[in-house]
């Protein structure tokens, strides 16, 4: 899972606010229990009195006794569903800046017609989410956890509503992640024949297509995944990632670090250290909570990478908006920055 570049990377560290227990019982009599009628890839909700069902991609058969309407998501899958056209009430997870701009895991969401109950790691407002009277909580997961709700007060939010993750790590690449954010947009019902989500396809499937034509055309070009803190450079594996996975699919050759943290996702490297692998392109998470290049200007061995010397440091989005609007700009970007690289390394 790529854990959020604060200060300190303990997680679950978050004490729930008080003050929900008493709607606890009440609210989570709201979500119901009705035994599954069907999958997530059936419109099950078609009408607001009939009972609404989705399998998760944690095996969970989630349940609510009508189409859900008051919706609570992470951040980033509150954007993809969005694009889908399927409000949400509420968020949590990175969604301002601290100049109140929209985060970039936002997208497209409208930030000021949403309550944020929280904005970054291990932060959750239980009794601002009891207050939503919360259908149904959707979120992605990276190893069988809800990301970004947190472990202190996982129980209290899940008494509150059901809920439904959707898996974007492990084995999972990215094409199917999108195939089942879709799913869940449509039994909440979104219209997947719209002319927008069609194009949005379309475009996606044509920009793997030049991604596939760029590594052939350039091949031999190293990539390495990286995200910078105060402290360390952190070098992602690509096997764990659902965007990772599918661009080495599609012949992107990534550098593979060797000794992976615990939870197999990234080398903890020290920045006198940070050069240990030579790449030709860095591919530098883009997420608020990391250093950017102009703050990594300040680390000497960083200006020393090959990758950097050249000008070959692209941003990549590290925590996809699961939609075919939004995937499509990454695979395109990437298409570019492959298609123009200089083998340095």
């Amino acid at each position: 899972m790529p854990k959020s570049r604060t200060s300190s990377f303990t997680r679950r560290g978050f004490v729930a606010a008080g003050g929900a227990l008493g709607l606890v019982a009440v609210l989570a009599a709201c979500g119901g229990t009705d035994k599954a009628k069907g999958d997530g890839d059936k419109d099950n909700g078609a009408t607001a009195s009939a009972a609404w069902t989705f399998k998760d991609d944690l095996g969970k058969d989630v349940t609510t006794k009508a189409k859900p309407k008051n919706i609570v998501a992470f951040t980033g899958t509150a954007a993809a569903l969005y694009d889908y056209g399927v409000p949400v009430k509420g968020v949590f997870g990175p969604t301002k800046t601290a100049d109140g701009k929209a985060d970039v895991q936002a997208g497209s969401l409208d930030i000021s017609k949403v309550e944020i109950l929280g904005n970054v790691y291990d932060e959750f407002n239980v009794e601002k989410y009891a207050a939503l009277q919360p259908d149904l909580m959707v979120t992605n997961s990276w190893d069988g956890t809800y990301w970004y709700v947190p472990e202190a007060s996982k129980d209290k939010i899940l008494a509150l509503a059901p809920a439904a993750a959707i898996k974007v790590g492990g084995d999972v690449t990215l094409d199917k992640a999108l195939e089942r954010t879709a799913d869940l947009a449509k039994s909440l019902g979104a219209d997947l024949n719209s002319k927008k989500t069609v194009d949005s396809k379309a475009r996606f499937e044509a920009a793997a297509a030049k991604v596939r034509e760029a590594t052939k055309a350039n091949p031999g070009v190293k990539v390495l995944v990286g995200s910078g803190a105060d402290a360390l450079f952190y070098a992602s594996t690509p096997d764990t990632a659902a965007d990772l996975k599918y661009f080495k699919q599609l012949g992107v050759e990534f550098v593979t670090p060797e000794k992976l943290d615990e939870g197999g996702f990234f080398e903890s490297l020290s920045w006198e250290n940070a050069g240990k692998y030579k790449a030709d392109v860095i591919l530098l998470d883009n997420r608020t909570g990391t250093l950017q290049p102009e703050q990594l200007k300040a680390k000497p061995t960083w200006n020393e990478l090959p990758a950097v010397k050249a000008g070959q440091v692209v941003p990549r989005v590290t925590e996809p908006i699961f939609s075919y609007d939004k995937c499509a700009q990454i695979l395109e970007d990437l298409a570019k920055s492959i298609q123009n690289a200089k083998k340095v390394s």
